[in-house]
């Protein structure tokens, strides 16, 4: 089991960083190892989506469904692919002064022990990566 949770306020609109998150089809253009992104349906509230993460020599295809409740909150639901569970969601918080503090929280097992054990040794490096590629993200598009 790999957990990882931490909010932090940006300068943007919950609906600028909701926006950013919801777009699926971008993230090989700026999330580290997502090498692939097909959205197979959206109906405004619901995104059914492939991703394809790849790093070093692994490749692995997942399926989620991403529950959209615009401006507030996106939920990821896992659907089919590698792991044995996938849960994840991004909240959005407007503050009083302007800014909005994300809450980011991701848990997640591999069916597979050596593809959990591998990713153990580098996951909270890889989700601050993760975190930190949609802080820049909202950086070059909002700013």
């Amino acid at each position: 089991m790999s957990t990882h949770a931490e909010k932090r306020p940006l300068p943007y609109t919950p609906e600028q960083l909701f926006d950013l998150v919801a777009d699926v089809e971008k993230y090989p253009e700026f999330l580290p190892w997502c090498v692939g992104a097909r959205v197979r349906s959206n109906d405004g509230t619901l995104i059914v989506a492939d991703l394809v993460i790849g790093y070093k020599v692994f490749r692995e295809r997942f399926t989620s469904k991403v529950k959209l409740d615009h401006p507030d909150r996106i939920d990821v639901e896992y659907s089919d692919g590698p792991f044995r569970y996938l849960n994840n969601h991004w909240k959005f918080e407007r503050n009083e002064d302007g800014t909005t503090t994300i809450d980011f929280y991701v848990d997640f097992e591999f069916k597979s022990r050596l593809m959990q054990k591998m990713i153990g040794v580098v996951f909270n490096e890889a989700v601050r990566r993760m975190v930190q590629a949609f802080e820049d993200r909202a950086h070059q598009l909002y700013r």
